[in-house]
C-alpha cells in the first residue's frame, strides 16, 4: 500500500531508541525526509542517518529552546515540515507519591510534556502551510490507567492527550490533524535494558527477565493477545495516521495495548 509519505518532511523527538527509532525507521522506508532529535546519536540512528539521509539532531528536548532548534534545522534543510511526532519522554519508577519532589515533577513534565508543547509551536506555523499537515503525540495508556509507581509520568501523558485534543479543536479546521497513540508495554530499552522494567518484573517473579517479557508481563497486566506490543507495530500506526489515507482522522486517540485497557 502506498502511504503517499514520499519527500514528505517529518520531525521526530525521542528518536535514537525504542519507539522514536522504530518511527524514524518506518518513515525513512517510505522515503520521508526525517530530521530525528534525540539528546544523543545512537549507533542505530547514525545507520539510519547513512543508509536512508536520516538527519540526526542531537539536542536536548527538555530545554527551552531544544524544541526551536530542532524545527528550525528541518524548516532550514528542507524548507518546511509535514509532520511531526511528538515522543520523546521519560518515567522514573518509585515506591511512592510521597518520594517525589518538585525538582522531579518538573523534570518529568519539561521533557515527557512541555517539550511537545514547546516542538508544536515552533512546528506549526510551517505545518499550516504543509498540504495536509499533521502531529502525532505518543502517549501512554497511562495517562487513562495510571499507576501510582509512574503517577507523575502518568500525569505528563495524560497532560499530552489531552493537548492533541485541544489543538485539533484549533487547527483542523485550518488543515492540520492531531492524534494521539497510547501504547501498553512495548518492547523497548525502557523495559529490556539493564536494570528496567523487565529486570525489576523479573526479580520479583524469580525468573530471567526474557521470561517476564515474554509471559509474566502479558499475564500480570491481562494482556489478552498474550504478549507485548513490538515498537514497529506503534511506527506503523503512526505511519498511517501521518498519511493522507487518514485524512478525515484527528483529535481521536488510538490505544494499541494488546487488549490490556479493559474499559469502552
Amino acid at each position: 500500500m502506498d502511504l503517499q509519505l514520499k519527500g514528505r518532511v517529518v520531525v521526530i523527538t525521542g528518536a535514537s531508541k525504542g519507539i522514536g527509532l522504530a518511527i524514524v525507521d518506518a518513515f525513512a522506508r517510505e522515503g520521508a525526509h526525517v530530521v530525528a532529535g534525540s539528546r544523543s546519536v545512537t549507533p542505530e540512528l547514525e545507520a539510519l542517518q547513512d543508509g536512508y539521509g536520516v538527519t540526526a539532531v542531537p539536542v536536548d528536548l527538555s530545554t527551552a529552546d531544544g524544541p526551536d532548534t530542532l524545527v528550525r534545522l528541518a524548516r532550514d534543510q528542507y524548507g518546511r515540515v509535514d509532520i511531526l511526532v511528538n515522543n520523546v519522554g521519560t518515567a522514573t519508577p518509585r515506591p511512592s507519591f510521597l518520594d517525589i519532589d518538585d525538582a522531579e515533577w518538573q523534570r518529568i513534565f519539561n521533557l515527557t510534556l512541555f517539550s511537545a508543547v514547546r516542538t508544536s509551536r515552533a512546528a506549526l506555523p510551517h505545518l499550516l502551510d504543509a498540504d495536509q499537515g499533521s502531529i502525532i503525540n505518543i502517549s501512554s495508556i497511562n495517562a487513562r490507567l495510571p499507576f501510582p509507581t509512574v503517577v507523575d509520568y502518568s500525569a505528563a501523558k495524560a497532560g499530552l492527550t489531552s493537548l492533541a485534543k485541544s489543538l485539533s479543536e484549533e487547527f483542523a479546521p485550518r488543515g492540520v490533524r492531531v492524534n494521539s497513540i497510547a501504547p501498553g508495554p512495548v518492547r523497548t530499552p525502557f523495559w529490556t535494558a539493564p536494570g528496567g522494567f523487565a529486570d525489576a518484573t523479573a526479580a520479583q517473579a524469580g525468573t530471567s527477565a526474557q521470561e517476564a517479557m515474554d509471559v509474566v508481563v502479558p499475564q500480570s497486566m491481562g494482556i489478552s493477545t498474550g504478549r507485548v506490543t513490538e515498537p514497529r507495530e506503534v511506527a506503523d500506526l503512526a505511519l498511517f495516521l501521518a498519511s493522507p489515507l487518514a485524512g478525515n482522522i484527528t483529535g481521536a486517540e488510538f490505544t494499541i495495548d494488546g487488549g490490556q485497557v479493559k474499559t469502552v
